[in-house]
């Protein structure tokens, strides 16, 4: 099928479109230079925004945390409801939708790839499974690493290309996309009760510690050639005072970095940007986190806003999820996923009259305003955590507008709107910006190059937004700009439109992507026998299958995406 997408105004960051009135070319799912006007069918955009793909760097959307989550809230599935269409089927789930739901929100706003980032190794095949369940956006997934027994042993001794290669065979045999660490050796320690206090804390029964387990990681990633950076949930997550284990996170790997390319993925840093010593004395620290962020290029956030509304957290900080229960008295999970991670899920309201939440909801938006560069940061609430992914086009509008930031300020707790740095940032996202930070940049940080961008050869993957950027002043009319980004006009995936004013019209089939390292079975496991024969002993030990029937083979996914990776394994 081709396509002719005609005088709409084009945001395409990479190429450095800023606005311009052009047409777009399609032919067979790519963008081309030009086709047959007389057989492609038209799409006038006149009047219209046209940026690529939306694209989610981090999104809980499948995998046993999530199913567990949807089990734990039946009262989350009576709030949002999918109705049966000639083209859809019926779903549910406010907080935690189903699987085709997800699949058509996401596609209603113009998205076209999303991130799971959160999968236990073990529990791969059902993560998968749920993801091949989503329909018509591509998809990608990262397994935990940070936690597993065999990278502490590995990273304890040193022992940087072994822990490589052992990385290799996992990332092969999950299907994975990029090294997932979560509160690096927290999650070890909780299966025992405990926690680690910073970067220096050993973790108990292995010895290594945090900054270790982020450094050696960091060194694999590099060794690897993996296409996006190590991706880390910090230490001290949500706790005050966290914003300086942040920073020393961030300084902990800038050796590493060759000067100019990101090494390190700070995600939902909003939850690792606080001050204080208690929760009395709470207070933002965006302005330091923004400043080393402004001065240094080895690090990339996204922002983890959180949004006033009921929600549901989880996350693999298992010792994080039980203060939170402690903290609100709300329903509970706690798993334990063997040699391999924690999960916990809480269900929670964010409300503006309180002071936390109040000054939780002010640092999200200060992050992504003081963060100089677009590239360096993107829009994420880390779904479900801090609020629903359909609540972006509403964030868009807080970040295009400070009137909109403003009218939130009156209604919010009157302690926390004293202390937030927002009445004194002027700054307002410009559709530029907004296509960086919800496309381009998380391409770019993601190493898609076929995507986040409206080049010949890329995915055609396309949103078409139903306002005119010359006519309609976002700063004023935040409310039209957020009604457009709720529903586009024309989402376009792989060259197929597949929704028109937030009606889906096609279902199609997403790709899966993951890394390909050369390692097609559980024999190619490392690079001599007496590895392979330790790695078979110890799955006899700890784990409860078989390392032969722990490796997913690429025929188990239904629609495959391998990107070849040359690495030094």
């Amino acid at each position: 099928m081709s396509l002719l997408i005609r005088n709409g105004f084009v945001y395409d960051p990479i190429n450095d479109v800023k606005g311009e009135i052009m047409d777009i070319a399609v032919k067979d799912g790519k963008i081309v230079e030009k086709v047959n006007e007389r057989t492609a069918k038209m799409i006038d955009c006149s009047g219209m925004v046209v940026m690529p793909g939306g694209i989610d760097i981090h999104t809980h959307i499948a995998g046993s945390e999530v199913n567990a989550g949807r089990l734990l809230r039946p009262e989350d599935h009576y709030k949002d409801v999918e109705i049966k269409t000639l083209t859809t089927r019926s779903g549910v789930g406010h907080s935690i939708p189903s699987t085709f739901t997800t699949g058509y929100r996401y596609t209603r706003m113009g998205y076209t790839m999303i991130c799971n980032p959160s999968m236990p190794p073990l529990e791969a095949r059902h993560t998968h499974e749920e993801l091949e369940d989503t329909p018509i956006v591509d998809k990608a997934t990262f397994p935990l690493l940070g936690d597993w027994w065999f990278a502490l042993e590995y990273l304890r001794e040193g022992m940087i290309k072994e822990c490589a290669a052992h990385t290799a065979w996992m990332l092969s045999a999950t299907k994975g996309y990029a090294i997932k660490i979560v509160n690096p050796g927290g999650a070890e320690a909780w299966g025992f009760g405990r926690n680690v206090k910073d970067l220096d804390d050993p973790v108990p029964n292995f010895g290594v510690t945090p900054r270790e387990i982020i450094r050696g990681l960091c060194k694999v990633n590099r060794i690897l050639n993996l296409p996006h950076t190590i991706h880390v949930h910090t230490n001290r997550l949500g706790q005050p005072g966290n914003y300086l284990t942040t920073i020393e996170t961030m300084r902990s790997v800038e050796d590493l970095s060759n000067g100019c390319d990101p090494v390190i993925h700070i995600t939902h840093c909003q939850f690792s940007a606080f001050k204080g010593d208690d929760w009395a004395t709470l207070r933002s620290g965006a302005e330091e986190i923004a400043k080393y962020v402004n001065r240094h290029s080895h690090v990339t956030l996204d922002m983890g806003q959180i949004v006033f509304t009921n929600t549901t957290t989880m996350t693999a900080d298992g010792p994080w999820q039980y203060t939170l229960y402690e903290l609100t008295g709300n329903k509970w999970v706690n798993h334990d996923v063997e040699t391999e991670t924690t999960a916990g899920i809480v269900p929670f309201v964010y409300r503006r009259k309180s002071y936390v939440h109040a000054t939780m909801w002010s640092i999200g938006l200060e992050l992504a305003l003081l963060v100089e560069d677009p590239w360096k940061i993107y829009l994420t609430t880390d779904h479900p955590n801090g609020a629903p992914f359909t609540t972006y086009p509403r964030i868009i509008s807080w970040l295009m507008s400070r009137k909109a930031r403003e009218r939130i300020l009156k209604r919010i707790n009157k302690r926390a709107r004293k202390r937030s740095l927002l009445p004194s940032i002027d700054r307002e996202y410009s559709l530029y910006e907004v296509a960086i930070a919800t496309r381009a940049g998380q391409a770019k940080a993601l190493g898609l190059t076929d995507k986040g961008h409206l080049g010949v050869g890329a995915d055609a993957d396309i949103a078409v937004y139903g306002f005119n950027p010359r006519q309609t002043d976002a700063s004023r009319d935040y409310r039209v700009v957020r009604k457009a980004f709720e529903k586009a006009a024309y989402t376009i995936k792989s060259g197929e439109i597949v929704a028109k004013n937030g009606v889906i019209t096609k279902k199609t089939e997403g790709r899966t992507f993951w890394v390909d390292l050369g390692i097609s079975s559980c024999a190619e496991a490392a690079s001599c026998p007496e590895i392979l024969q330790d790695m078979k002993k110890r799955f006899r030990d700890y784990w409860t299958v078989e390392l032969e029937n722990y490796f997913i083979p690429e025929a188990f996914l239904k629609s495959s995406m391998p990107i070849q990776v040359k690495s030094e394994v």
